[in-house]
Formats: structure tokens, sequence, C-alpha cells
């Protein structure tokens, strides 16, 4: 395991960028973050942990909804310096406002339109978002 972390390009902070796409759709979910230890606990679990930078903690995506992400496949790209994990989304929803994608959103004219699928409410699933 070091040796694929040492062939991995962490940026100055110790991160790697790490996009979550549908392993089945293709569809991309969310981009994240990794650092070692989170990669490590995903490769050890099978389950997507993140760092995350506004917790300044690690992040076992779904902690708190319950949604989250098997690992079906990790990838890198020639650079080394990004990570795609080939993720199964559980519960259907990745993004935290309670879209299936975080990237629900669409440049209409001079604006950005909703353009997502809704799975579930945040006020109720935590109670402050």
């Amino acid at each position: 395991m070091n040796d694929l972390l040492e062939s991995l390009k962490f940026d100055d902070a110790g991160l790697i960028p790490a996009i979550a796409q549908d392993a089945d759709t293709g569809e991309v979910l969310m981009v994240a973050w990794m650092n070692a230890d989170s990669l490590r606990r995903t490769l050890q679990t099978g389950q997507a942990v993140y760092w995350s930078r506004s917790r300044r903690r690690l992040w076992h995506k779904g902690e708190e909804s319950g949604h989250v992400q098997n690992v079906r496949e990790i990838r890198t790209d020639c650079d080394r310096d990004v990570l795609l994990l080939k993720i199964e989304q559980v519960g259907g929803a990745a993004c935290h406002t309670g879209y299936r994608s975080c990237f629900s959103w669409v440049r209409r004219g001079e604006d950005w339109a909703e353009d997502g699928v809704r799975v579930f409410d945040p006020k109720e699933k935590y109670g402050r978002k």
C-alpha cells in the first residue's frame, strides 16, 4: 500500500483531488479531497473516506446521512495527481444539498438553474442545512 501512496502526487497541503463517479452510469457525482490517511481508510473499508477541508478531519462519506459510497475501483490520471473513484452511491444522493449529484446546476443564459434530481430535503435529513 505504501508504494501506491508514494506513487501519487499530493499537493503541498498533503491533499489530492478525488472525483466520485457512478460506476454503472459514468455520472460524475462529486469532487472531494483525500490525504494519505483517507485513502488508506478507503482501501481498508471499501467505502469512500475523504479529507474534509471545512471540518479539518477525515470524513467517512455518509456518516451523517447514511448515503455512503461503496468503492468499486480507484484510478489515477497520467500525472498521478488526481484520483477517480468509481463508486456505488448508496441512498441515491451524493450531494449534501439533497441532489443525486453535486453537479446539479447548469448555466442558462446569464444564470444558473437547477437541473438535477433531488433525492432528499437537507433540512429533514440534517436539521440545519
